[in-house]
């Protein structure tokens, strides 16, 4: 058993190299931040609702009709279900989210005043909203960080780079918590999407060109998968 002293010590230490990585991401993407299109607070919750296991970039071909079409909340409220499922029928599981799409209207609506509200607690009462949701919306229409949103770019690496070993959202959310500061926590996500989609991709990670390679204790590993073009 690791003694309180101990494990003190490995802490300090992940939290060097954590913010040692952070800073050499953040100098890479200065500019990282989301990349869903939307007007105002309730198309942002309807991208991301949309945005799940889907990407950005099929998210935004589909919302850029939608939002046309649906102008207010009370529009999704009030719309046929079955249109508007085939009104982003090109989105995975579709079915669903133009389900929680419109649960969600309804709710805010009646119960928050017509207005996304702006607490945790609150977001994650509407229908398919979880913490990753609920985070990217607190923080980009409210400015508010009560955790760190996590994709699948973020699961992967978080893992990766051995801040944490948990495969439940929840749980690779709660170390990074543990790792980085509160004002982090919102940037950390676009640097580490930024990064999973430029170098540390899924099948080919570009290990010889990664800025935190030798920080990465995957790095070794990984690099046979580092094919040269």
């Amino acid at each position: 058993m690791v003694s309180l002293r101990v494990y003190c010590k490995i802490m300090r230490s992940d939290k060097r190299r954590a913010q040692q990585v952070f800073s050499r991401l953040e100098k890479e993407y200065p500019k990282a931040k989301i990349i869903l299109k939307y007007s105002n607070n309730f198309e942002l919750l309807v991208s991301v609702i949309l945005s799940a296991q889907t990407t950005d970039k099929q998210v935004n071909k589909v919302t850029a009709k939608l939002f046309k079409k649906y102008k207010t909340i009370r529009d999704y409220a009030q719309a046929d279900l079955i249109q508007l499922q085939k009104d982003i029928r090109s989105i995975g599981l579709y079915n669903n989210k133009a389900k929680y799409i419109q649960g969600s209207a309804v709710m805010i609506l009646k119960k928050y005043d017509g207005k996304v509200p702006d607490t945790m607690e609150k977001l994650t009462s509407l229908p398919g909203v979880a913490r990753k949701t609920a985070n990217i919306v607190l923080g980009n229409a409210f400015d508010k960080f009560e955790g760190v949103a996590v994709d699948t770019h973020v699961k992967r690496l978080s893992n990766r780079l051995g801040f944490s070993q948990e495969s439940s959202p929840e749980k690779i959310e709660r170390d990074l918590m543990k790792l980085f500061i509160n004002r982090q926590w919102f940037k950390l996500t676009y640097l580490l999407i930024g990064h999973g989609r430029a170098t540390c991709q899924a099948r080919k990670p570009k290990c010889s060109k990664c800025v935190v390679n030798e920080l990465c204790p995957s790095a070794e590993v990984l690099s046979g998968a580092d094919f040269k073009k």
